[in-house]
């Protein structure tokens, strides 16, 4: 008789809660199988459905794939957004970001291998939904040290090329360094924030200071 109820109960779970449940078992399956590997019944298996009822909610395994990409993609971008603050000094903002990015990728490693890893080598439109995803973090990280660096230099005409490499740079090594943390053991998220600020910082705390590096002049 109980089993008959919970089976009722499980057949009037709201569609979304029910989808977001299917969502969860994919992100869990493709982050640590692979996306080749992964299939539709281990999925429905994890999810506590059946397999006909993940087709009837997500379509296919592309389709499936692809959602998991745009939830995590969105839940990683609120994250980094919501733990910078503008009204705190430049140097404050960034690690609030990076903090909030290595907590989240370090809480979230399966969701952080299906966006750095298997988005990025199974197809153009995966790659595409996580490149729409990075140039969002790679807008918001320019325009917090393109602020930053025009109130040091009271230049408002800073090269935005110049802005935008840093940014580049800067969410580049974030992403190498969220991967190696969640394969190395015992590193936590401050620790990890903190060597990329040590490895960013001293060079854009002089750039803010106005004394950036140059190279030297080219042999005549």
């Amino acid at each position: 008789m109980g089993a008959v109820k919970s089976a009722v109960k499980s057949k009037r779970m709201p569609r979304a809660v029910r989808e977001q449940q299917m969502l969860d078992a994919a992100v869990r399956t493709f982050g640590q199988r692979g996306y080749m590997a992964a299939s539709m019944d281990d999925i429905a298996e994890l999810a506590g459905v059946s397999k006909p009822l993940v087709y009837l909610y997500l379509n296919s395994k592309e389709d499936l794939f692809t959602a998991c990409i745009r939830r995590e993609a969105k839940a990683l971008t609120e994250a980094v957004r919501a733990g910078v603050h503008p009204e705190l000094p430049a140097d404050r903002q960034l690690w609030d970001g990076l903090l909030a990015f290595f907590t989240h990728t370090a809480h979230h490693p399966d969701a952080w291998s299906v966006l750095h890893l298997q988005a990025r080598t199974h197809g153009e439109p995966f790659a595409a939904e996580v490149a729409a995803m990075r140039e969002e973090i790679v807008a918001f990280v320019t325009q917090l040290i393109a602020v930053a660096a025009r109130e040091a230099h009271r230049d408002p005409d800073l090269k935005e090329r110049e802005v935008a490499g840093l940014a580049e740079a800067l969410v580049g090594a974030a992403e190498s360094l969220a991967a190696w943390a969640n394969a190395t053991e015992g590193v936590t998220a401050r620790q990890t924030a903190t060597t990329l600020m040590n490895f960013a910082w001293a060079g854009l705390g002089s750039l803010m200071a106005g004394r950036p590096w140059t190279p030297p002049s080219a042999p005549a």
